[in-house]
């Protein structure tokens, strides 16, 4: 059942490859003609490009490496720093440089897949009859449009059809691509790599770009490991073995055969293997298979984006729960915006699944070569696999990442210019967030005193103390909230309890029950609160008070105020970074969304002291 659910999440996006992959490798920027030899050599190409980088590479090698059940290049990067405290590791600016970049990629697939996935599939509309062809463009919109607009409802309801509705396509692929197998069945020769090496040779500097379209096959392939935590990595690797992977190599096959016998039928192989009276329905399975792939790509966008916010490298966003069984089905309404907007502009600018098929591809594969330098440090460091042993396997992936990479990036002025600058901008976003942040703790920490000298300050002459708990939260665990230095600077009270709160991002998807919460009391009425919450988790002070009471901390909600303090940046002669990047973080600032609605903080019990930071 697991296997099932599997095929409905995890294998959408290169499910669909076969709408658009064969066809870009012979009609694409840089296409081959067509003939008997290129068309066995390309496929000799797509079928080794799916046993070594999806099922070698990712289902044996780089799913191994889960972070506490966790994938994706995020925890990835999470699992590769982490060290036994006190050691530090050398690497960790350039680790954190590739994982941030690769997360950063990730978002330009989320725009893309949509795009071209749902373009292949309505273009097959215009294979049936040209009378179609004009309202190509308005009913992908129309498509996309609703696809983004029932995010809000959650993927629960719909989730329930997705594994026996990617059953059927992928039960559909193999059928079309037998249908014409058994007419050409010399097309089998292809599955020797030998024809893959002799393609290069009559080929050569032309035959390498090809590779460019071929990476379109594997498309898919982070999908699998950034989904491992919701379904584990042996129901993945059974869908892939099972049912995925020969119906992927059948219907390539097939629209191969059908090159070998019509070499026009290369502008759109895919709808040809169908006859006629299936075309139509076959458009309709193809628009859904399609919606699933891009369904999985933007719920990958949202937990990545609250991975990075818990990280801290993303202002906090606002993060509605669509199921209340499932803590890993969210929806992010910003974001969701966002890239509602990048979707229909990608569709408007390039036009057709054809020229979009241009700038897909160079993301992957960056993707694809920074997992593979992470997944050697996490053997190395963290498994203890000799350099002997990991640097030649890693070796050979990366020359297959690298070859890749060079092909898609001669497409780089036909459109992959578009996945990197988007990558560069939210890699910007991202780091100067997390620097301004450290900025502005750095002065916050200088400007705040030991709570041992606060306590010592009081003297004979403590402050009046009124009943009912005060919780502050700061970002410190060690020094005195700002908070509260106004709160005594200005009403010259403390409460009879106040609670120190931190609350710790950790570098883990989740943190264990037990260890969420640690409650120490200390003198005067004050106890400290340390709340650490994994990358996969959202902080609720809710369940943060909940946890509390548990461990022996007593107060009364209604009795209970949170003070929360609110810095108002102010730029300098000599900032910490650079002016343009300091007005990005102000920026920035002013629209992250409140703590009082992030940490779900009841509203009506909130004081907010303002203060001035100069950064």
């Amino acid at each position: 059942m697991l296997a099932l659910s599997a095929l409905g999440i995890v294998y959408g996006d290169i499910g669909t490859s076969p709408l658009y992959a064969l066809r870009e490798c012979f009609t694409g920027v840089h296409g081959v003609t067509p003939t008997p030899a290129n068309v066995l050599g390309v496929l000799s190409l797509i079928v080794w490009s799916l046993i070594i980088v999806v099922s070698v590479k990712y289902l044996i090698f780089v799913m191994r490496a889960d972070n506490r059940g966790e994938g994706g290049i995020l925890a990835l990067m999470a699992l590769a720093m982490q060290r036994p405290r006190g050691q530090s590791h050398r690497a960790r600016p350039v680790l954190i440089t590739l994982g941030l970049f690769g997360a950063a990629l990730i978002y330009g697939d989320g725009v893309i897949t949509p795009a071209i996935s749902v373009l292949s599939a309505v273009e097959g509309l215009s294979v049936a009859t040209p009378v179609f062809e004009p309202y190509v463009i308005p009913i992908s919109l129309v498509i996309l449009l609703l696809l983004f607009m029932v995010q809000r409802k959650g993927t629960a309801g719909i989730g329930a059809v997705f594994g026996p509705l990617m059953t059927l396509w992928f039960l559909t692929l193999a059928v079309l691509g037998v249908k014409e197998l058994v007419h050409n069945p010399s097309v089998l020769w292809s599955l020797s790599p030998l024809h893959g090496a002799h393609f290069f040779i009559e080929n050569g500097w032309h035959g390498f770009l090809v590779l460019g379209a071929v990476i379109l096959v594997v498309t898919g392939g982070e999908a699998l490991y950034a989904d491992m935590g919701h379904f584990g990595a042996g129901p993945i690797r059974r869908a892939w073995f099972m049912l995925v992977l020969p119906s992927l190599v059948l219907n390539y096959l097939g629209q191969g055969a059908l090159l070998l016998r019509h070499a026009e039928a290369a502008r759109n192989p895919f709808f040809l293997l169908a006859p006629s009276w299936a075309l139509y329905p076959l458009v309709a399975l193809s628009t859904a298979a399609a919606v699933i792939a891009s369904q999985a790509l933007i719920s990958g966008s949202f937990s990545t984006t609250r991975q990075a916010m818990q990280l801290g490298y993303s202002p906090r966003m606002e993060v509605v729960h669509t199921s209340a069984e499932e803590m890993g089905q969210i929806y992010l309404p910003g974001l969701n915006g966002a890239l509602l907007v990048g979707v229909i502009a990608l569709v408007l600018g390039f036009g057709s699944s054809s020229r979009l098929a241009a700038a897909y591809g160079i993301a992957v594969t960056t993707t694809m070569g920074i997992t593979t330098m992470l997944a050697y440090v996490v053997a190395r460091e963290r498994w203890g696999v000799r350099r002997a042993v990991a640097l030649p396997i890693a070796s050979v992936f990366m020359l297959v990442d690298l070859a890749f990479f060079g092909a898609n990036s001669a497409k780089i002025p036909d459109g992959g210019w578009f996945p990197l600058l988007l990558a560069v901008c939210i890699f910007t976003l991202m780091t100067t967030w997390k620097r301004g942040r450290e900025i502005l703790a750095g002065k916050l920490r200088a400007a705040s005193l030991s709570l041992k000298d606060l306590l010592g300050s009081f003297g004979d002459h403590p402050p009046v103390r009124v009943p009912g708990t005060a919780i502050f939260m700061t970002g410190n665990p060690e020094g005195t909230p700002p908070a509260l230095l106004h709160n005594l600077k200005h009403n010259k009270v403390l409460h009879e309890q106040v609670v120190l709160l931190t609350i710790i991002p950790e570098e883990i998807p989740h943190v264990v029950a037990g260890e969420r919460v640690e409650v120490e009391p200390m003198e005067q009425g004050f106890v400290r609160v340390v709340a650490r919450y994994g990358f996969m988790e959202n902080p609720s002070i809710p369940d943060i008070l909940k946890r509390c009471r548990e461990k022996g901390l007593q107060f009364q909600l209604m009795g209970t105020s949170f003070f929360l303090g609110r810095e108002t940046l102010i730029p300098t002669k000599k900032p910490g970074m650079a002016a343009w990047r300091e007005a990005l973080f102000t920026w920035m600032s002013r629209n992250a969304r409140s703590a009082t609605a992030y940490f779900r903080i009841p509203p009506n019990r909130v004081v907010e002291l303002g203060s001035q930071v100069e950064l």
